[in-house]
């Protein structure tokens, strides 16, 4: 009899682990884990490929959909940390490195092979995120150097990177203003006009080269916004960030901005400037501290962070916890209501969305 009662127990707790993992379209199911291994950079390219980047030079590939990832690490940069990816296909891809020396590879061949496309020695280098806007046209920002925000741009797949011209940044540094290197995920692009959010002592949302400021918390080095998102209609942003050092707090850890854009009589979209977006005051906050952020349809969102990942299906108004489970950056499977995060011990998860 008591072994009837055990083999029931032992049936239950394993019916109920299993029910737990794939119930429900809010449940994250962990793909792929490599120890001791940090990973902050995740793109998504196709509906079945997925790369990700992190330290001790290691990159994670997958050619179907997250069901098995192929480990790989960067000859000759075992030791640096890759904490930003792009990636156009299975077979194409840029990494980057984030401290000095600050170098940018590329592969051709599915990660087989890399090579060097950019390199700066400038001890003050630190590149914190990559964003393409198009096919050809990518930016990467990093740290400030002799206080002016450090800037790169391509416009050829990421083979050749030139700084931003002197002038393009009009409004000053404010002191301890700087940027993280969380999520990759502080710039975005919206016709041809780029977006960076800041952090630190001062956080604000820089456009075009313009910085306005951010209700958002600050004043201490581990305070700011982190990520930032824009909707597939391009009508509204998300930014999310906190207190890394108090990542449960919910205090001031996201804004949403609604933009208000026509097209001129050219039918070429207006610049954006203080005049044609508003910070949506009936925003809710995320519990906690969050790093990455990702819109999955106009109207819902996922968010996450070292605390746990948050979900809202009704523009930010509202965050429901899904998780505990710490992770770094998310991205949205394309063609799909689903997403990808990873995060600290090389953990890749999956959740499908309703």
């Amino acid at each position: 009899m008591k072994k009837f009662q055990i083999f029931v127990i032992a049936f239950l707790v394993l019916f109920q682990n299993s029910f737990a993992q794939n119930s429900g379209n809010n449940s994250i199911k962990i793909l792929t884990q490599q120890k001791g291994v940090s990973i902050r950079g995740l793109s998504v390219p196709t509906v079945n490929t997925v790369w990700a980047s992190g330290s001790k030079g290691s990159i994670a590939k997958s050619v179907n959909g997250g069901i098995d990832f192929e480990w790989m690490q960067v000859k000759g940069y075992e030791t640096r940390d890759f904490r930003s990816i792009h990636a156009w296909n299975e077979q194409e891809a840029v990494i980057v490195a984030v401290a000095a020396p600050a170098v940018i590879l590329k592969t051709k061949d599915g990660g087989m092979t890399w090579y060097k496309v950019y390199e700066n020695t400038d001890t003050l280098m630190f590149l914190d995120a990559i964003h393409f806007s198009n096919q050809n046209n990518g930016l990467i920002v990093g740290d400030p150097i002799n206080n002016r925000i450090f800037l790169l741009h391509t416009n050829d797949m990421g083979e050749h990177w030139n700084e931003a011209a002197p002038d393009y940044f009009k409004t000053p540094l404010a002191k301890g203003e700087a940027f993280f290197a969380s999520s990759s995920s502080n710039l975005v692009a919206l016709n041809n006009q780029q977006f960076l959010v800041s952090g630190g002592l001062t956080s604000r949302l820089w456009i075009n080269g313009e910085a306005m400021d951010l209700p958002i918390v600050q004043g201490g080095k581990s305070t700011g916004a982190n990520s930032m998102a824009i909707s597939p209609n391009g009508n509204r942003i998300m930014i999310v960030g906190g207190d890394f050092m108090k990542d449960t707090s919910r205090r001031l850890n996201a804004v949403g901005l609604e933009l208000f854009l026509t097209p001129n009589s050219d039918n070429k979209w207006q610049s954006i400037t203080k005049q044609n977006w508003k910070i949506d005051t009936k925003m809710g906050y995320p519990n906690g501290y969050r790093s990455g952020v990702a819109y999955i349809t106009n109207n819902m969102l996922i968010t996450c962070g070292t605390s746990g990942v948050d979900i809202s299906k009704d523009k930010g108004k509202n965050w429901d916890l899904i998780s505990t489970e710490s992770f770094h950056v998310v991205r949205k499977q394309p063609s799909i209501q689903g997403a990808f995060l990873a995060g600290s011990g090389g953990r890749i998860g999956y959740i499908k969305l309703d």
